[in-house]
């Protein structure tokens, strides 16, 4: 019978320390920057492919920003609308600008003017430029008027790296045949690859065994739909 694991260690919210760099130090800084301003500057916009920390970073700004005792307003495409800005918020979050429907783009296109006019800083992210978004001009150009970084992958070593010290987080032991596992026959997107480590380590716990690849083939068998 499989045990249920205790959830011994809780994932780390998204913060700026946790947020492995790589070639993104120059996005990492501006950010750092933003979040001990006590006033708002130009709007920011963080593009790059699935797993490169957009979310992350945003996350890791809104997080330090609550710290200090501020308020933030955080939108995702996929909220339901109506979308209002708050003279009181010090930072207002639009994610994913790609996913943005018609409604939604009109309600962050009046948002960014809303924040423009009450001083609120102005934060958002997608997977493209803002000259390649399939946007109403009138928000993509908005978008592209501050500072607009391009969130690089991590290189392989790096993400290494960043596998190992969740690993070691969590008092596993991950062996250099797992991690050429993962990075070879899993996208090296870091979410991703972090997600399915911690579906390891949980399975792991569930049968007292230790992170083997077996294991993960294991695993990864179970998780298959059985056809029928």
């Amino acid at each position: 019978m499989k045990q249920i694991p205790l959830a011994m260690q809780p994932e780390p919210d998204a913060s700026f320390d946790s947020f492995v760099p790589g070639a993104n130090a120059a996005a990492l800084a501006h950010l750092r920057t933003l979040a001990a301003s006590t006033s708002a500057a130009a709007p920011v916009y963080l593009w790059g492919a699935a797993g490169t920390g957009k979310t992350h970073l945003l996350r890791a700004l809104a997080g330090q920003q609550r710290a200090q005792g501020l308020r933030v307003g955080w939108f995702d495409a996929a909220d339901r609308l109506p979308w209002e800005l708050s003279p009181e918020w010090s930072l207002v979050v639009v994610d994913r600008c790609e996913a943005l429907d018609p409604a939604a783009q009109h309600a962050a296109f009046a948002l960014f003017v809303d924040a423009m006019t009450h001083l609120v800083q102005f934060a958002a992210a997608g997977r493209l430029p803002p000259v390649d978004l399939a946007l109403r001009d009138d928000l993509r150009t908005r978008l592209a008027w501050g500072h607009v970084h391009a969130l690089r992958p991590l290189a392989e070593s790096e993400t290494r790296a960043a596998l190992r010290r969740d690993a070691d987080r969590r008092g596993i032991f991950l062996s250099d045949e797992v991690m050429d596992y993962l990075l070879t026959r899993f996208p090296r997107d870091l979410a991703h690859l972090l997600a399915l480590l911690d579906r390891l380590d949980g399975y792991g716990l569930a049968l007292g065994r230790r992170v083997t690849v077996p294991l993960l083939r294991q695993m990864l068998a179970e998780a298959e739909p059985v056809d029928h």
